[in-house]
């Protein structure tokens, strides 16, 4: 594969001045058309839109002002959108403790302390990925363990699904957390059994630490960003939904498209409640010239993760009496958040994961999307994890979305019937009973919770296993996704998602040419490898922003 992607580079560099229409074949081509799975063994553009689409035995143009490139037998897809990431949080994990897979709390904080010896100039050492779930103890970490090492240094490391954080003593300290520190609305300060913090902090409780963290600069900001994005180029990935972005993250995304340095496209999701919120929607939405950068659609947060038992329930976690998990906001705040977007015109992204969110959610939907006459906006449900069966029919009825990420169910199926029990798992990751109920379905990660590489949800989707292949048949194997469907999900379902569908998604004439090469067919190969699959090259707009060699 190496020689393909060097003639592939040698070629494009040696007539990029020759023309700007190009021919890519000799490749084994998918796309979706008309709703079904159509092949294909060329195609041509010019710009950065597409021209034409060649099925076999279709005469290939032969022009000498056409750029030629042969693909070596490789596999195209259209470029892979990711429905549900965190662009600044991954580029901010690439320069932080990476914490994922740590196999206990002594081995998590042995990272942080290599970290330290190599980074000795930071102020505060931040990091992500421990779960403990994945430890002996099964307990969540302490302040202790990390003050024997950090005694005047702060510290604070975010679980793996962003929903709890574990600091040391000094950074509790400059937080001005104590016994008497009480637990904010839609949070929790973890307490030992003298009533002292212990050092985890779930949800909203996370913010009081957070919020002594010195921010980054602006300018720290577009570096993290541009560094993530050609990163994310490298998996596959030609666009993503950037779950939950700052008033300021959208000016600065909308400077770096204005400057035609966006290297694949982002549709940015205001978070709500963050600063002058209300003022950005008064401002409109957003859509850059060249349509690598839009914003039409708010992220707002309706409780936490599963993991953490911050998933709101209406019964209580079959392994803790008496907690039902938590609600991030009240019902008023949470309808007052819902409906102002709606009113501005704006696609509504909730984040839900527990039965009782979701179904408090599609109440709320249900209400301000009749009072809004929203429908068509398309809104979302953002994880959409656990679900009363009674309530799957509704995102149908309602015109919402499941924005679902395929690889949280294979991290969580040893987690998952342990916090909610066997009878509620007939609705969870249930993403079979809601295509079959009529609902359509985006895919995507949630990094950097979970790897950035599309190809382990698509693993996922197809087989309902994890990247060792378990369980055998797959976790829940009736809720599997079949290879078209879940191609769809990644591309034109994941761009009607975002109102993109008109210009991504599908591999046809007068779309925007985003593409990929592969090195292996997932429609043909054994399923079980679909995970090792290596992008070769990937092309937004008509330009190669990414090549393997």
């Amino acid at each position: 594969m190496k020689k393909i992607i060097t003639a592939i580079i040698s070629l494009t560099l040696v007539n990029s001045a020759i023309a700007d229409t190009t021919l890519i074949h000799n490749v084994k081509g998918y796309t979706i058309k008309n709703g079904e799975l159509s092949q294909f063994n060329a195609i041509q553009f010019t710009d950065d839109s597409i021209d034409r689409v060649f099925s076999k035995n279709t005469a290939l143009p032969n022009s000498k002002d056409i750029r030629q490139i042969d693909g070596k037998g490789a596999t195209m897809l259209p470029g892979l959108i990711d429905a549900h990431g965190h662009v600044l949080n991954y580029g901010l994990s690439l320069q932080r403790v990476d914490l994922v897979g740590s196999t206990s709390e002594k081995d998590a904080i042995s990272r942080v302390v290599d970290y330290q010896k190599e980074n000795p100039e930071q102020k505060w050492i931040q990091g992500r990925g421990w779960n403990q779930v994945q430890w002996p103890s099964n307990q969540f970490p302490t302040a202790k363990s990390l003050d024997k090492y950090f005694p005047d240094t702060p510290v604070f490391l975010s679980r793996v699904d962003g929903h709890a954080g574990w600091a040391n003593s000094k950074a509790m300290e400059i937080a001005g957390i104590t016994k008497q520190t009480l637990s904010p609305n839609g949070g929790e300060i973890i307490k030992d059994a003298s009533g002292a913090p212990n050092g985890v902090f779930v949800d909203n409780a996370m913010d009081l630490i957070f919020s002594k963290i010195p921010a980054l600069s602006r300018n720290e900001q577009k570096n993290v960003l541009i560094k993530a994005m050609n990163k994310l180029a490298s998996v596959g990935l030609t666009s993503v939904h950037d779950a939950g972005v700052t008033s300021e993250n959208i000016e600065i995304f909308n400077e770096i498209a204005n400057e035609q340095a966006m290297p694949i496209r982002i549709n940015a999701m205001l978070y709500l409640p963050s600063d002058n919120w209300q003022q950005r929607l008064k401002q409109g939405q957003i859509k850059s010239a060249d349509g690598t950068f839009a914003f039409n659609s708010v992220k707002i947060q309706a409780d936490g993760a599963l993991g953490s038992r911050g998933a709101a329930m209406h019964a209580d976690y079959s392994d803790k009496t008496n907690h039902k998990g938590l609600l991030l906001h009240t019902n008023e705040k949470l309808s007052y958040y819902i409906e102002q977007s709606m009113k501005a015109g704006f696609q509504v992204n909730t984040h839900a994961i527990g039965d009782h969110a979701n179904s408090l959610t599609l109440d709320q939907y249900e209400q301000h999307i009749a009072s809004t006459n929203s429908k068509a906006l398309r809104h979302r449900i953002e994880h959409a994890q656990v679900l009363r069966v009674e309530d799957i029919p509704r995102f149908k009825s309602l015109n919402v979305i499941a924005s679902i990420q395929a690889t949280h169910a294979t991290s969580d199926k040893n987690m998952a019937e342990d916090r909610i029990g066997k009878k509620r798992l007939k609705g969870a990751y249930a993403w079979r009973s809601l295509l079959n109920a009529g609902a359509k379905i985006a895919n995507g990660s949630d990094f950097p919770v979970e790897p950035t590489n599309p190809f382990y949800g698509l693993h996922a989707s197809i087989t309902r296993q994890d990247r060792h292949n378990q369980p055998l048949g797959g976790w829940i194997s009736s809720e599997k996704l079949s290879h078209e469907e879940t191609l769809k999900s990644f591309t034109i379902d994941a761009a009607y998602a975002g109102h993109q569908e008109d210009i991504v998604g599908t591999l046809e004439p007068a779309k925007k040419a985003d593409f990929i090469l592969v090195d292996a067919d997932m429609f043909t190969q054994e399923p079980s490898t679909i995970w090792q699959n290596k992008v070769l090259a990937t092309w937004v707009n008509g330009k190669q922003v990414f090549s393997r060699y």
